[in-house]
């Protein structure tokens, strides 16, 4: 099976043999994503992430997807406190779905849904969402969970759509950035990430502007640009 690691340590399929008496505490303690400087965004993200963090693209020459930058040191989120406290309004949908997520099949046809065992709000002692209850059936709390796994992976798949788009268009450029921390003058430099064109942009013909703003990728074009901003704010979070 393949899964998007990152934060997810021991992802195994949700089953009663294995999880029957097994139960979930969440809180709002952030630490599993210490580490991590960025994560991916799907589409319908852009409104709420746009005013926090800095969306960019990555990936390859003909495959890319968005993500969110959340530190410019590697193995460094800017976003989690001290206290393990995430310190913006919006939480992308990626953390908020941990410590569940799908995986695809070997075949690569069937999406199985997972649960990281080392996440450390799985317990066998009843505290928190049980998993089965009593007569080995899945939960509502497990039933939920489905619900929003299999939204996450619609909007996954209109983001590619979205991509997809971008790169025939040929809209997307190299980028980097560099930030200054004033207080030890240390500059750190952000590269491997790409952006939209503003100027290609702006060339694009009236028909294809038309069709990108009707599908309201237009709009997503622009909340991309407009969080570009972000970036150099991402000094304010940095640790000397």
């Amino acid at each position: 099976m393949t899964t998007q690691l990152l934060i997810y340590e021991r992802a195994r399929p949700i089953s009663k043999a294995k999880h029957g008496n097994w139960s979930v505490k969440l809180s709002d303690d952030f630490s599993f994503a210490r580490h991590i400087n960025s994560v991916p965004l799907t589409s319908v993200e852009f409104a709420p992430a746009a005013a926090e963090y800095a969306i960019v693209f990555a990936g390859t020459e003909d495959e890319v997807m968005p993500i969110v930058l959340l530190g410019a040191r590697e193995d460094q989120n800017a976003f989690v406190g001290e206290d393990g406290k995430w310190d913006a309004r919006y939480v992308p949908a990626f953390i908020r779905r941990y410590p569940f997520v799908f995986s695809l099949s070997e075949d690569e046809k069937t999406f199985i849904a997972c649960i990281d065992e080392e996440f450390s709000g799985c317990n066998q002692d009843g505290v928190g969402e049980r998993l089965f209850d009593t007569e080995g059936n899945k939960t509502q709390y497990v039933g939920n969970v489905l619900n929003f796994l299999n939204a996450y992976q619609t909007q996954f798949l209109r983001t590619q759509e979205f991509c997809k788009r971008l790169v025939e268009l040929e809209l997307l450029e190299t980028m980097q950035a560099q930030i200054k921390l004033e207080e030890t003058q240390e500059l750190l430099n952000l590269t491997g990430f790409k952006a939209i064109s503003r100027d290609k942009l702006k060339q694009l013909d009236g028909k294809t502007l038309a069709e990108l703003a009707k599908t309201d990728e237009l709009e997503l074009a622009y909340l991309h640009l407009q969080s570009m901003n972000n970036v150099g704010r991402m000094a304010e979070r940095l640790a000397p």
